[in-house]
């Protein structure tokens, strides 16, 4: 191909990241205020951080051995040859920037995160390249109180979204590091014994993480793993008390639940308290929420032992499930309430006077001026085809006289004359009825 040729091919945007189109904007602004709103509520501030991250993070964090970080990473090495990578998951940069900035020292913290992540598996409606996920993070406190809090939390966002109905509560504990280091050791005597059922994946697994074989979608195996020895049965003293203590809290707020023996995450990080939210709205695909404890992460990662719990949901399942559904509120639509059409060229520059003196008088008013040449017969569509309630017109007998035409679109009523000083009055008035 030749380089002219070459250089008129149209660029296109990567496999599995996508772009979001006005059309979709007011469903994501929709749930982003409704998640805000709600961490509001309950005392969370949000942290913002980068995109970028040093790959050590996230090979400390997640584990070397996880398909994560062998596979699914974006690492790159800048020009001063350090390994940087885009973030997989949010949990580990909360836990670097709360570290770094001394957030977690005789303290305790309850933050909020939002933003894009990146993980280069295959693409799929609802999982993405660059996917985007809302997470919570919770520091410094131990008991099983806070993990209760922070599954009401996410139970609540179910409700404000009319979601409760919808979506199952997976719960399990992984115990303390040395009871699941010993259950670890029985469960990989039970899987070699049965070394003939395991397929390829839960082979490689055997040797680096023997817990994720449990969490296995084969058919063929799960007449094995139902059998396989259960965590919960393996517990200490310690672990079993926490998670009765939370399973407790949950009954005695009327949260139902179920208990898994098979959740156990996929990442290192985790131990006692697990949980999922799943649905099966989406087919198998059915997590929609994910979380659990994470006491030694603070420490793994360089700091002081800090006790930790959290979740994270990603926000385009999140949407897709509210779509499928169908639970997204009309009214959130992005329409306008008023279309302004100076109607020649002497009252543009009036119009746009106009448009501005409204928006101030009204702050909450959403008026779109028409811009550009055309016929009134094509300005008047443009004001239909924006689905804005009223069109103002404004032309030189309206100048002359210091008044205002209103036109309804969307009602059969007569349009009318306003003198300019009552028109941000009764706008407020009609738009603030249901239209006849």
């Amino acid at each position: 191909m030749s380089k002219s040729a070459n250089s008129q091919k149209k660029i296109q945007a990567i496999r599995g990241m996508n772009d979001l189109l006005p059309d979709q904007s007011a469903r994501w602004q929709y749930v982003e205020g409704v998640v805000a709103t709600l961490m509001r509520r309950y005392g969370y501030a949000e942290i913002r951080t980068p995109i970028v991250e040093q790959t050590a993070l996230f090979a400390r964090s997640i584990g070397e051995v996880t398909d994560i970080v062998e596979k699914e990473m974006y690492t790159f090495e800048d020009r001063n040859g350090d390994s940087l990578t885009l973030r997989p998951e949010g949990t580990a940069s909360c836990v670097r920037a709360a570290m770094e900035h001394g957030l977690l020292h005789n303290q305790t913290q309850r933050l909020w995160y939002q933003g894009p992540m990146f993980r280069h598996e295959r693409p799929q409606k609802g999982r993405y390249r660059q996917f985007h996920q809302f997470g919570v993070e919770a520091f410094g406190l131990d008991g099983p109180d806070i993990d209760a809090e922070v599954i009401l939390l996410s139970a609540r966002l179910w409700q404000e979204l009319g979601l409760a109905e919808h979506v199952t509560l997976e719960l399990n504990s992984l115990g303390s590091h040395e009871a699941r280091a010993a259950y670890r050791e029985r469960l990989v005597a039970y899987f070699e014994a049965h070394l003939e059922v395991l397929d390829e994946d839960s082979r490689r697994r055997l040797t680096t993480n023997p817990l994720r074989i449990l969490d296995s979608k084969n058919p063929d195996m799960a007449a094995m793993l139902a059998d396989a020895p259960r965590l919960m049965d393996h517990l200490d003293a310690e672990s079993r008390a926490h998670f009765e203590g939370l399973t407790a809290r949950l009954e005695a707020t009327g949260i139902d639940y179920v208990i898994n023996p098979r959740l156990v995450r996929g990442l290192d990080y985790y131990g006692r308290t697990v949980f999922e939210w799943t649905t099966t709205a989406l087919g198998s695909q059915g997590t929609v929420c994910a979380g659990g404890r994470y006491d030694g992460l603070v420490e793994q990662l360089g700091g002081k032992p800090t006790p930790a719990v959290g979740f994270a949901l990603g926000v385009e399942r999140l949407i897709l499930l509210l779509e499928t559904l169908e639970l997204i509120p009309a009214s959130i639509e992005d329409t306008l309430d008023v279309y302004l059409i100076p109607l020649d060229d002497s009252a543009e520059g009036p119009a746009q006077l106009l448009a501005e003196e409204l928006r101030g008088e009204l702050p909450e008013l959403r008026l779109q001026l028409h811009c550009g040449a055309g016929s009134f017969k094509s300005r008047i569509k443009k004001a239909d085809k924006s689905g804005a309630r009223l069109a103002l017109l404004l032309g030189e007998d309206e100048l002359s006289q210091q008044r205002v035409t209103v036109k309804f679109l969307r009602e059969a009523r007569d349009q009318q004359h306003l003198p300019r000083e009552t028109l941000a009055v009764c706008l407020s008035e009609w738009l603030a009825q249901a239209p006849a």
